[in-house]
C-alpha cells in the first residue's frame, strides 16, 4: 500500500502563519474532504501535498514512483493545442502512444490513400494492444463524453471557461493518480455531471483529496474528513453527516469548558483587582496563572461564529413584473418570452445547463441588460442587492475596512442595533488585527465574502444571487442559508448546487436549451429526481418508436483496417480467455480482499477491451460484406 505522509508542516504568508506543526498521512482507499473557512489556508495545503509550493519548515515522506495529478481552481493550457492532445500530455509511454495514436488518425482522414501513414498506423495499433493502449483511449474519450466535451480534435481556444475546467478535469482522472487531488470541482458543472463525478469517485481505487463547498458531494464522496482551522489539522473519520455529529459533540464539550473557563477568569479578574501585591513567589505565580487564563479566555471570545443580522428595507406590493420578455445573441435564443409576477417572499432558484442563458436572464431582472422585446416594471420601493458570479472590480490598494465604509459607516441591525463597519468585519470572522490588510492581499475566497457582505450592508429588499456558492466556504454558505431563511424580502438565485437549493428556495425556473423557462413548486433533488424519470421514460419511447439509421458505409478497408480485420477474430478469442481465467480465479479468491479487488479491476479492463474489440469487428464486417 502506498502511504503519502507529512510532519511538522508550517506555512507563512507575509505576516500570516497559514498553518503549523501539521501532521498528516494519506492511505491508498481514503477519500478525504478538506473543509476550512476561506483564508484558512486550504488551497495552500493542496499545493504543498501536489509539490506546486514547499513548505516553510516540516518533512514530506512518499515512495518514488508515487503520482500525484492536482485540478486547480486556476490553471495554465496551451491554447494552441486540442483537447486530446492536453489530456495526453504526460511523460507515460502509453500516453504518449495515445496521442500520436490521435494525431496519425487525423492525418489519415487528410489522406486517407497514404501507405506511410497506413504503414505507421498498423505499427501503432500494435503498440496499443501491447500496451493496453485501447483501454486508456476509451476510458477517456468516455470521461470527455460524460463532462460534455465530445469533439475531442477542438482547439482549447475555442472552448468557454466552463469546458476548459471539464477538459482539465477530464485530464486528471485519466491519468489515475496514486493521489488524485481536487480544488472545488464541482464549480461549472451541471446537476448530471455533478452526479456521474459523483459516482465516480465513489469507486476510485486510489487516494483523493479535494475540497468543494458542495454539502451533498462532500457526503457521498469521503470516507474522512479534514478540518484546517486556527492554524491546526483535526481529522474526522466518516463522510460530512459524520463529521457535523462529531462537531456538535465537540462543540458540546467545549462549550462546557468555556464555561468553567469563564467562571474562573471572573474569579481571577476579582483577586487581581483588589490590588493584591505580587511580593511573594506564591502571588507571583498566580498573576501569571491570571495572564495564562485571560489569552485563552480572549481567543474563545474571539473565534465566535460567522453573523448575519442585517436589516432589509421595507418592500412594498409590487416587486418586479415581467410581460412577454425575449433575448438573444445572433442565433442563440437565450430568454424566451417568459412572463412572471415576483411577490414579496418568493424563494426562486433558477437551473439549467451551462450557457442557456441563467445569467442573462438575471441581467435584465437587474437592469444591466435591455430585453429585445417585451416589458420590466420595479415596484417603487425595491432596493436591489445584486452578488455577481463575475466578482466586480475591487481596489487591489485599499484597505478592508475603507472598502466598507464606503457603503456605510454603521449599520443597523436587527431592534435597531447599530454596529460599526470594523464590528460587521468582526462578525465575518475577520479579526480586528485583519481590518488594515489591503484588498490584493486576500485569498479568493475571502473576497468572496468581503462582496457579500458589502452588499448585505446595503440593505436591499430583493437580492439576486449568481452562483453564490462558488469559491465561499461551508461556515459561510450555512449562515448564510440561515440568514435567507429569515430574509422578509425576494431571493433570486442561480445555483447548481442541489444542497444550497434545497435549503433557500421552495420555487424553481427551469431552462431549456432553447430559452424556455418553466416553473416548478419544490425543491431541488425533487425536480431532478423527476428530470431523471422524465429522461428514461422519453428515451424508452425513441428506442420503441423509431427505427434504426443505419450508418454509412464505406466502399473498402484501408490498408490497416484490413490488417486489423485479418487479427480481429484471434484477439476477441484470447480476450474472451482471458476473461474466463479471470473468473474463475474470482470463484476461488476467498477472504484474500486485496487479490479480490485486483482481479475486479482486471476483469473491468478486460470487458471494456472486449466490448471495443466486438464493436470494431462489428463495423469492419459490414465494410467487408458491403463490398
Amino acid at each position: 500500500m502506498k502511504i503519502f505522509k507529512a510532519t511538522a508542516i508550517k506555512k507563512t504568508v507575509g505576516e500570516k502563519t497559514l498553518f503549523n506543526h501539521l501532521d498528516f498521512s494519506i492511505c491508498e482507499g481514503e477519500r478525504i474532504g478538506l473543509i476550512g473557512i476561506n483564508g484558512t489556508g486550504k488551497t495552500s495545503l493542496l499545493d504543498i501535498i501536489a509539490g506546486k509550493d514547499v513548505a516553510d519548515s516540516g518533512l514530506i515522506d512518499k515512495p518514488n514512483d508515487y503520482q500525484i495529478a492536482y485540478l486547480e481552481q486556476q490553471f495554465d493550457m496551451n491554447e494552441n493545442e486540442n483537447v486530446i492532445e492536453y489530456l495526453f500530455r504526460n511523460d507515460s509511454p502509453v500516453f504518449k502512444l495515445v496521442r500520436d495514436y490521435e494525431g496519425m488518425l487525423e492525418r489519415l482522414k487528410e489522406d486517407p490513400e497514404n501507405q506511410k501513414f497506413q504503414n505507421q498506423l498498423f505499427t501503432m495499433q500494435e503498440q496499443m494492444d501491447a500496451l493496453n493502449g485501447w483501454e486508456l483511449h476509451a476510458m477517456a474519450v468516455t470521461i470527455l463524453n460524460k463532462l460534455g466535451i465530445s469533439a475531442i480534435h477542438s482547439e482549447l481556444k475555442s472552448l468557454s471557461g466552463g469546458q476548459k475546467k471539464r477538459v482539465a478535469l477530464a485530464k486528471v482522472l485519466v491519468e489515475q493518480p496514486d493521489l488524485l487531488i481536487l480544488d472545488e470541482p464541482t464549480n461549472h458543472l451541471d446537476q448530471i455531471t455533478i452526479e456521474w463525478l459523483q459516482n465516480y469517485l465513489q469507486t476510485y481505487s486510489k487516494a483523493l483529496l479535494f475540497v468543494t463547498h458542495d454539502r451533498y458531494f462532500l457526503d457521498a464522496c469521503t470516507t474522512k474528513i479534514w478540518e484546517l482551522a486556527n492554524k491546526e489539522l483535526k481529522e474526522y473519520k466518516g463522510n460530512y453527516q459524520q463529521y457535523i455529529e462529531s462537531r456538535a459533540i465537540q462543540d458540546e464539550v467545549d462549550e462546557k469548558a468555556a464555561h468553567k473557563l469563564k467562571s474562573l477568569f471572573k474569579s481571577e479578574l476579582a483577586w487581581m483587582r483588589k490590588g493584591a501585591k505580587a511580593r511573594t513567589t506564591k502571588q507571583k505565580a498566580r498573576i501569571q496563572r491570571f495572564d495564562t487564563i485571560q489569552n485563552d479566555y480572549n481567543s474563545k471570545e474571539s473565534a465566535g461564529s460567522l453573523e448575519i443580522e442585517t436589516t432589509s428595507a421595507r418592500l412594498g406590493k409590487k416587486v418586479i413584473e415581467a410581460k412577454s420578455i425575449s433575448k438573444s445573441f445572433g442565433t442563440k435564443q437565450c430568454v424566451k418570452d417568459f412572463s412572471v409576477i415576483l411577490q414579496k417572499g418568493d424563494r426562486i432558484g433558477i437551473i439549467g445547463e451551462n450557457g442557456v442563458g441563467k445569467t442573462t436572464l438575471l441581467k435584465i431582472l437587474t437592469g444591466e441588460l435591455k430585453p429585445d422585446s417585451g416589458e420590466l416594471e420595479f415596484g417603487v420601493t425595491v432596493k436591489l442587492g445584486y452578488y455577481t458570479q463575475e466578482l466586480e472590480s475591487m481596489p487591489e490598494d485599499k484597505r478592508m475596512l475603507q472598502y466598507l465604509q464606503e457603503t456605510a459607516e454603521m449599520v443597523v441591525l436587527k431592534d435597531d442595533y447599530k454596529v460599526s463597519a470594523a464590528q460587521i468585519l468582526e462578525r465575518f470572522l475577520f479579526p480586528p488585527h485583519s481590518h488594515g490588510t489591503i484588498i490584493g492581499k486576500l485569498s479568493g475566497g475571502e473576497r468572496r465574502r468581503l462582496y457579500l457582505l458589502k452588499i448585505l450592508m446595503q440593505s436591499p429588499n430583493v437580492l439576486i444571487l449568481d452562483e453564490p456558492t462558488n469559491d465561499l466556504d461551508i461556515q459561510t454558505l450555512t449562515v448564510l442559508e440561515d440568514y435567507l431563511e429569515s430574509f422578509p424580502g425576494v431571493v433570486l438565485t442561480v445555483s447548481h448546487d442541489r444542497y444550497f437549493l434545497d435549503k433557500t428556495v421552495d420555487k424553481l425556473w427551469a431552462f431549456d436549451k432553447n430559452g424556455k423557462i418553466s416553473i416548478y413548486l419544490g425543491t431541488a433533488s425533487d425536480f431532478y429526481e423527476w428530470q431523471k424519470e422524465q429522461m428514461t421514460d422519453e428515451k424508452a419511447t425513441v428506442v420503441a418508436s423509431q427505427p434504426v439509421k443505419q450508418p454509412q458505409q464505406k466502399k473498402r478497408l484501408s490498408y490497416a483496417e484490413n490488417k486489423e480485420w485479418e487479427n480481429i477474430d484471434g484477439d476477441i478469442a484470447r480476450t474472451e480467455e482471458e476473461l474466463a481465467d479471470i473468473q474463475a480465479r474470482l470463484q476461488k479468491v476467498g477472504s484474500d480482499f486485496t487479490l479480490a479487488n485486483e482481479l475486479l479491476q482486471q476483469e473491468t479492463k478486460l470487458n471494456e477491451k472486449l466490448e471495443y474489440l466486438i464493436e470494431r469487428w462489428s463495423y469492419l464486417s459490414e465494410i467487408v460484406e458491403g463490398k
